[in-house]
C-alpha cells in the first residue's frame, strides 16, 4: 500500500526539503517542485513547460507528459469536471498510475499572497487563478477529487499548515501513513457522477479549450454544488475530532 507525498511550487515547499524520505513511498513534484528534494520519482509537467529548465533523470525517476496524464485524468471524467491545473491533474494521475493508500499534498495550495513570493522560486504565474470554466470553484474541484479517490480506498489529505483553496483534511507527517479515506455523502456524490454523465463534457484530446461552446458554465456551477455538498458533513466531522 503506497504513500505518494506529492509537491507544489509554495513558497513553503522548501520545508520538505529536509524531510525524511519515510513515510513516502513515492514522491511527485508538480513542474519545478523537482527543485525542492533530488530524491523525487515522478516530474509532472504541461507540455509549455521550458524544455531548458527540465531536469535530467537520474535512475528510477521519470518525466510525465501529456502522453501519460490526459488518459489517466480521463477515466476520472477529464479536464472540465476534474479542474484544469497541474495539481488536480497530476493528483488524477497519481491516483491511477500510482493507486496510493494515501496522497499527501504539500505546497499546493493555489493561494496566492498578494505581497511577497508566490513561489518557492519568487514570482510565479497563479496558474489556477486565471479565467477558466473550469475553475469556477477550486474547492469544489478538490471535494471531487477527494471524494472519488476514497472510492477507490485512497485518503487525500493536505500537509500545509497556511491558507488553503483544497478542501481536503489537514494531516501531520507523524501520522500520515495511518489516514483513512474520508467518509462522504454518497447520495450526493452518486447524483454528481450522475449529473456529469448527462452533461457529457467528457474532451479525450485534454484540449477542452476547443469545444468551449459545449460547455454551460451555469450547469457546472450547480455540478460544483452538488460536489461540494458530498463533503461539507465528513469535513465538520474531522474537524471536530481533530
Amino acid at each position: 500500500m503506497t504513500t505518494v507525498l506529492m509537491l507544489g511550487s509554495a513558497p513553503m515547499a522548501l520545508e520538505a526539503r529536509q524531510w525524511p524520505r519515510e513515510p513516502f513511498d513515492r514522491v511527485v513534484a508538480i513542474n519545478n517542485a523537482f527543485a525542492v528534494r533530488p530524491d523525487w520519482d515522478f516530474m509532472v509537467h504541461p507540455w509549455d513547460f521550458p524544455t531548458d529548465r527540465l531536469p535530467a533523470p537520474q535512475a528510477g525517476q521519470t518525466i510525465v507528459t501529456e502522453t501519460e496524464f490526459v488518459p489517466a485524468q480521463n477515466l476520472y471524467g477529464g479536464f472540465v469536471y476534474a479542474g484544469a491545473t497541474m495539481a488536480y491533474t497530476a493528483s488524477y494521475w497519481a491516483l491511477e498510475a500510482l493507486k496510493p493508500r494515501v496522497l499527501a499534498v504539500f505546497g499546493c495550495d493555489m493561494h496566492y499572497p498578494a505581497n511577497g513570493p508566490t513561489h518557492f522560486y519568487g514570482q510565479g504565474t497563479p496558474d489556477p487563478l486565471r479565467s477558466d470554466i473550469t475553475l469556477q470553484s477550486l474547492e469544489a474541484k478538490s471535494a471531487r477529487l477527494m471524494v472519488l479517490a476514497a472510492m477507490q480506498g485512497c485518503a487525500v489529505v493536505n500537509l500545509s499548515t497556511g491558507p488553503s483553496r483544497l478542501l481536503f483534511p489537514r494531516a501531520d507527517r507523524a501520522d500520515v501513513s495511518r489516514r483513512r479515506p474520508l467518509r462522504f455523502n454518497r447520495a450526493a456524490a452518486s447524483a454528481a457522477l450522475a449529473r456529469e454523465a448527462a452533461l457529457d463534457y467528457l474532451v479525450p484530446s485534454g484540449r477542452y479549450w476547443e469545444e468551449l461552446h459545449r460547455f454551460d458554465p451555469k450547469a457546472l456551477a450547480e455540478l460544483d454544488a452538488l460536489w461540494r455538498s458530498a463533503v461539507a458533513e465528513p469535513l465538520v466531522q474531522a474537524a471536530a475530532s481533530a
